[in-house]
């Protein structure tokens, strides 16, 4: 699926800061990526029901401002707002547990940089035991597969896109996203022992494989 796993990983940006949502301490992880092709392209790439599964999953619902949506075995939420082509927000619920998500895209030389932020309630446990690499490597997987599109035209095979992180491919690729993730979570604070423990958990919850 990849040439260059580790290079494929380093085209992502990430960040990660601590706020607060009504009183509640958050954590927010921030993916950012260019891509090559213009932002209306890119819009409707992640807008458009009939295109999102040709590089994430199935989607159905109202995609409009208001309306909620469903990704088939994944979250699901409303479309809290839409500003077409410049950003979308949207809150990422599953279960009890309820984030919230915002996609912004920019033009730049070149193509089309996309910023995504997920901010989600701290849970110590898990923070303390993945950090940021929990949510931050699966859309580091959706925005690879998202390039992959973009760059080909062609939908990504959805087999191939579920096995990929259990090739060793993907262990290089999800490794480096990884120890990037634990790099952003120390430069926010995170004490950097515990950081790269964590995102050695990570890994091995994605390639199904030991932390050792």
């Amino acid at each position: 699926m990849l040439t260059d796993p580790v290079a494929t990983a380093g085209l992502v940006v990430r960040e990660v800061r601590t706020g607060s949502r009504d009183g509640v301490p958050t954590r927010l992880v921030v993916a950012r990526r260019r891509y090559r092709t213009d932002r209306a392209d890119l819009w409707q790439a992640v807008t458009d029901p009939e295109r999102i599964p040709r590089w994430f999953l199935p989607v159905t619902g109202d995609l409009h401002e208001g309306g909620r949506y469903q990704l088939q075995g994944n979250a699901g939420g409303v479309v809290e707002r839409c500003a077409a082509p410049e950003s979308f927000a949207v809150t990422w619920e599953m279960g009890p547990m309820v984030s919230w998500v915002t996609v912004s895209l920019a033009e730049a030389d070149g193509g089309t940089d996309l910023e995504l932020v997920h901010e989600a309630p701290v849970d110590p446990t898990m923070w303390d035991t993945y950090g940021p690499g929990a949510v931050g490597v699966g859309w580091d997987l959706g925005l690879m597969g998202l390039g992959l599109h973009v760059d080909t035209g062609a939908p990504v095979d959805p087999d191939e896109g579920l096995a990929f992180a259990t090739t060793p491919e993907g262990h290089a690729f999800v490794g480096a996203a990884a120890r990037d993730w634990a790099d952003a979570a120390v430069a926010d604070g995170d004490d950097p022992a515990a950081a790269r423990a964590a995102a050695a958990q990570t890994a091995a919850f994605y390639t199904g494989t030991s932390a050792d």
